[in-house]
């Protein structure tokens, strides 16, 4: 049982949806147990820790968090110590948005977790900053939790995306997640707004909330 803040401040992933959320990270295609062996995971937002102290119960080799809430940070740090993974963790109390350089000896994230609070576009906001810094590798996985009834993230205008290698005036409209759910290759999205290039790879409802995975 993980140790959490008293308040709404922090809102851990719900068990059955971490759950969820690394069955299909382990079992779809462009997943595997490659992703997480021996990897550098990057948990944003951290709250408790719940999703990066998951990566490392299943193989990473360590994972960085970043919190800025005081009582988050508390049970953050007493998780990873009741875990005993201190050696195995670097806990970062500092606005994502505006991130340190990251160690140079160590390699840069394979997979990122975003759970920041809804409606506030801090998905877009965190994951540029990150990847300015030099904190993510190439094609790296981006998990990003938001309401069920938010925008998705890195999603930009319908009439910015376009699929590779296919002329604007033949392909029909179809957004790229739509695309990723029917089992088709998915569109590479290109927001002109934030400079992020992303691929769209699936996503997961489970009652207010909903997962989006995404490839740089």
């Amino acid at each position: 049982m993980l140790h959490a803040p008293t308040g709404s401040t922090t809102r851990p992933t719900a068990d059955r949806v971490r759950q969820a959320l690394f069955d299909m990270l382990l079992h779809a295609p462009w997943g595997g147990l490659p992703l997480l062996e021996g990897a550098h995971v990057l948990d944003a937002f951290a709250g408790t820790g719940a999703l990066g102290l998951e990566a490392l119960s299943r193989g990473a080799e360590h994972v960085t968090f970043f919190e800025t809430d005081r009582p988050a940070l508390a049970a953050l740090r007493a998780n990873i110590h009741a875990c005993g993974w201190e050696s195995r963790t670097t806990v970062i109390p500092r606005d994502v948005a505006y991130p340190r350089a990251p160690n140079p000896e160590r390699e840069p994230a394979r997979l990122v977790f975003l759970d920041p609070p809804y409606r506030l576009g801090l998905p877009t906001t965190a994951l540029r900053a990150l990847r300015d810094r030099g904190w993510l590798a190439p094609e790296a996985i981006v998990v990003a939790e938001t309401a069920r009834d938010e925008a998705l993230p890195f999603a930009p205008p319908e009439e910015e995306t376009q699929a590779v290698d296919t002329p604007p005036q033949a392909q029909p409209r179809q957004a790229p997640m739509a695309q990723a759910a029917a089992g088709q290759a998915p569109a590479i999205a290109v927001p002109r707004r934030n400079g992020l290039v992303l691929e769209a790879l699936g996503e997961r409802q489970h009652g207010a909330a909903r997962l989006s995975i995404w490839r740089l």
